[in-house]
């Protein structure tokens, strides 16, 4: 028996499980495959609508009782560094950036796995080992780069440090930083702040209008650093708009807070497949 792909997308929802940014709640996500030549344009289409990829999957926040994660990106154009910016930037000059295909190294599961002890040793990643970090990386069905920082040798070496590694995604409209992590002994370095920073400078000399950085989550400590940003903006009620006053936010759950996953899906605007 033949069978063929389905000319549209399937979409699923996952099962829920507590939520990683807000204490007390569950998440749940919609889903959808990345496969295929169709998979870039899917990738692109998407993430203009709240979506992030993950391997060969394309998810979205679609919680029963919760809308509180908004998919937010800078916009590069009307983007200017605040003071603090500025001081990171100049701390971090004498970095050297990298840009190389999506292939893991044992350096790189170092760093992370270091990373991951420090920051997240009771995240969903914390058990990773470094076939699934491999997959991570390499599992890419679209157009993605490993960006790499290294720092001056140390006395009596002549070969750079790795300090931070961003793996990441060139849309049609931009940049989107699917993972980041870096050295945790560098904390004064604030070398998460810096790799946005210098992915605002790739996509601006790339011509590129976006810098995509994944969910913010109003109320949570993880996510809170995201609306520091200048020049953010979020998606919400199907459209991108500034991010306002992030105090300004609602946080309290409501048995009405989206709507039913068919009306979902049917708004959802997929990219035409021929050609």
């Amino acid at each position: 028996m033949r069978h063929t792909l389905p000319i549209a997308p399937q979409f699923y929802v996952t099962a829920p499980q507590p939520c990683p940014y807000l204490p007390g709640r569950m998440e749940r996500k919609l889903f959808t495959t990345l496969q295929g030549d169709y998979a870039e344009k899917l990738n692109d289409a998407l993430s203009k609508q709240g979506f992030r990829r993950s391997q060969n999957v394309l998810y979205r926040p679609s919680c029963a009782e919760c809308s509180a994660c908004y998919s937010a990106r800078i916009r590069v154009a009307d983007f200017a560094p605040a003071r603090t910016q500025r001081r990171i930037l100049r701390r971090n000059a004498r970095l050297k950036r990298e840009a190389t295909s999506p292939w893991a190294t044992e350096e790189q599961f170092a760093l992370f796995r270091r990373y991951l002890d420090s920051r997240h040793a009771d995240g969903g990643m914390a058990d990773m080992d470094i076939f699934e970090f491999a997959a991570m990386i390499e599992e890419t069905p679209i157009r993605s780069r490993v960006i790499e920082y290294t720092a001056d040798p140390a006395p009596g070496s002549r070969r750079r440090e790795l300090v931070a590694v961003c793996l990441t995604d060139v849309l049609d409209d931009g940049l989107s930083m699917v993972y980041s992590f870096y050295d945790p002994d560098r904390a004064a370095d604030s070398l998460g702040t810096h790799i946005i920073l210098d992915h605002v400078r790739i996509a601006r000399e790339a011509g590129l209008p976006f810098v995509y950085l994944g969910y913010w989550v109003p109320g949570s400590p993880k996510m809170g650093y995201k609306a520091s940003f200048p020049a953010l903006e979020v998606y919400r009620g199907g459209a991108w708009t500034p991010i306002g006053d992030p105090a300004s936010y609602p946080s309290d759950t409501h048995p009405l807070s989206n709507d039913p996953i068919a009306e979902q899906v049917a708004r959802i605007h997929l990219p035409d497949q021929r050609g």
